[in-house]
């Protein structure tokens, strides 16, 4: 579900935008003790039991654990995704031959039960979740455009904007504020004198102004560009975002259970002191397992950055992605568009 979201094509030109190359050292994070060797390494084995142990030098900073949730998820959290996992198996039975009463019968089950998950979790916020019903049909529209194999670049790109407009009213905008701020607009009509409009927004600014985008250098360079517009639009100052650039990947020749995440500081730009105390935003369409972001948010913690907060904003996730990473870094909220109930 969550990799399908994009049909190939687009996947592949949203992966392939120009990335910036910038030279530092290099940092290696795998999952095996014996593959982590240049500088610092950090081990996904199986899962997280033990924490993270520390350690300089040699092989570097290892984690162990011996399930599939980076020791992370609680028990409630596993019996909780298993059920859902269960409705999807058995709708999965109706896709062939094609029911459509079924298919979509069972759909319905999945989105109350996640639901239900969800409420149990305040940091993740989903927008049908969140917002009144009336915005519901829109971010249906916008995700069936996105995964339509139909769907052109230009209509792909129309369509991915949408979604992360959508996701910055609903983190920064959506709450009731009797704060405002005021557009004052120089208008083309000059006579008898030159005329002005003024438009309400509301007064963000504190929410917006300490911000700091974090892009992943995989797909995330287009959404991250999006929300950086987005708060300089709204904010009262101009605000531009700094930008912290991490180019990390994975090897999608392995499982869960034995993904390898690389991050190359050859190829990353950041300033640690920049990231110190600050708002950081990750932007990222698609969130499946949430080990990409735990892997630089712990990275840079180690290196002594405190975040105030960080925000994750996904196109779509999974549900266990949106678990995962609320329960493994403090003070992160999710915010998506579209949740999955398993990754396929």
């Amino acid at each position: 579900m969550c990799e399908a979201f994009l049909n190939k094509k687009n996947a592949d030109e949203v992966r392939n935008l120009p990335n910036i190359l910038f030279a530092t050292t290099r940092f290696i994070i795998k999952t095996k003790k014996s593959q982590a060797k240049d500088g610092w390494g950090s081990g996904w084995n199986d899962g997280w039991n033990g924490g993270w142990d520390s350690g300089f030098g040699g092989d570097g900073w290892f984690g162990s654990g011996d399930d599939d949730s980076f020791g992370y998820l609680t028990n409630e959290d596993m019996s909780d995704l298993q059920s859902v996992e269960n409705m999807f198996k058995e709708t999965m039975k109706s896709f062939d031959p094609v029911n459509e009463e079924k298919i979509i019968e069972g759909y319905d089950k999945m989105g109350k039960a996640m639901q239900e998950v969800c409420a149990k979790h305040p940091n993740i916020k989903v927008y049908s979740f969140e917002t009144e019903e009336g915005a519901h049909a829109e971010a249906s529209r916008v995700i069936a455009k996105l995964r339509d194999v139909k769907t052109d670049h230009q209509e792909f790109m129309y369509y991915s904007q949408r979604a992360y407009e959508m996701l910055f009213r609903l983190a920064y905008i959506d709450q009731h504020s009797d704060k405002k701020g005021h557009m004052v607009v120089k208008t083309p009509v000059t006579f008898p004198v030159q005329n002005y409009a003024v438009h309400k927004i509301p007064d963000i600014d504190h929410k917006i102004e300490n911000t700091v985008m974090c892009v992943m250098l995989r797909g995330a360079l287009l959404p991250s560009m999006i929300m950086s517009k987005e708060i300089q639009e709204y904010s009262s100052h101009g605000y531009k975002t700094p930008f912290a650039l991490f180019k990390i990947s994975r090897n999608d020749s392995k499982n869960e259970n034995d993904m390898e995440y690389i991050m190359d500081l050859n190829k990353s730009f950041f300033n640690l002191a920049d990231l110190d105390g600050k708002d950081l935003i990750f932007a990222d369409p698609m969130n499946a397992t949430g080990g990409s972001l735990v892997t630089v948010v712990k990275y840079l913690q180690s290196q002594g950055v405190k975040p105030k907060s960080i925000a994750f904003f996904n196109t779509i996730s999974t549900l266990k992605g949106s678990i995962r990473v609320t329960r493994a870094l403090e003070n992160c909220t999710c915010y998506t568009l579209w949740l999955d109930p398993v990754m396929n």
